[in-house]
């Protein structure tokens, strides 16, 4: 069965990870200060979690990533045009 642990790292901070029914750690969280904090965080996230927005990121990467060789080309060029006008004043 699912489940959150909340432990003490070796900072000494409390911290709570959630495991799948299968004893896989799915996520983990940051470090809190106090237990009441860790306690408040996994008290959040059971109750407001089944309301969640999944925000796929993946797809808006493509088209940046196709963009950018694009603009490494176009530097080059503008390069070897700069000696050219120097060249020209000379």
């Amino acid at each position: 069965m699912h489940k959150f642990e909340i432990y003490k790292d070796k900072k000494g901070e409390t911290r709570f990870r959630f495991r799948a029914g299968n004893g896989e750690v799915m996520f983990s969280s940051e470090g809190y200060k106090s237990r009441a904090s860790a306690v408040k965080a996994v008290e959040s996230i059971k109750k407001n979690a089944p309301e969640a927005a999944v925000d796929d990121m993946t797809a808006a990467a493509k088209p940046e990533a196709a963009a950018k060789p694009a603009k490494a080309v176009a530097k080059p060029a503008a390069k070897k045009a700069a000696p050219k006008k120097a060249m020209a004043k000379a």
